[in-house]
């Protein structure tokens, strides 16, 4: 594919992600998965779950990180550049026209209803996401002990109304897949001595 249409092409795909997907960054998820691992091929399923932990762990938007990493993958900084464009303008646009209206635009019945219904498909899109990656993941003790501690540790929190950041959750679960990589590498030279 030539240079040119492959970054029209990436623009356009995010575009169209951006401009379809209501319920912010993680609904966008499996849209993402879909044009781009399914469709076009452009990541495999490994890459677009380590793309997952990079946009989650950076600052800013999932949906923004996720845009400049794949634009960047595919098509180098022009392609990061207009994959991150392609995904925030329509947003821009839709915010800029309603805030011309915003008034009536909230008072519309029709309006509600239809916010109403998406809040439904954002809960699905988010959900899709989570099994298709629980599914992925590695069914090894460590990656398994650290989604059972995070899940219990996430219920019991929001049971008992314990406000609690998920950054805590990922910086901590990333300093655990650090140590144990680095005891499994030493135990491994250690082995082979």
């Amino acid at each position: 594919m030539k240079r040119s249409k492959l970054i029209l092409t990436l623009f356009l795909s995010f575009f169209k992600i951006g401009a379809f997907t209501f319920g912010g960054g993680y609904a966008m998820l499996s849209l993402l998965e879909n044009e781009f691992v399914s469709k076009r091929g452009w990541l495999t399923k490994d890459e677009f779950l380590d793309m997952l932990a990079i946009a989650e762990s950076t600052p800013g938007p999932i949906a923004i990180n996720s845009a400049t990493f794949i634009g960047y993958k595919t098509a180098g900084a022009i392609g990061s550049a207009l994959a991150t464009l392609g995904v925030v303008l329509p947003s821009f646009i839709i915010i800029y026209v309603i805030s011309l209206f915003l008034d009536k635009f909230l008072a519309l019945t029709l309006v509600a209803n239809a916010f109403r219904g998406i809040q439904a498909c954002v809960v699905y899109l988010i959900g899709s996401v989570g099994i298709k990656m629980l599914k992925q993941l590695e069914k090894k003790p460590l990656p398994l002990i650290i989604m059972g501690a995070v899940l219990v540790c996430m219920v019991a929190f929001s049971l008992f109304a314990v406000k609690f950041s998920s950054i805590v959750y990922i910086l901590v679960s990333g300093v655990i897949g650090i140590i144990a990589f680095y005891v499994s590498k030493k135990g491994a030279e250690e082995g082979s001595k």
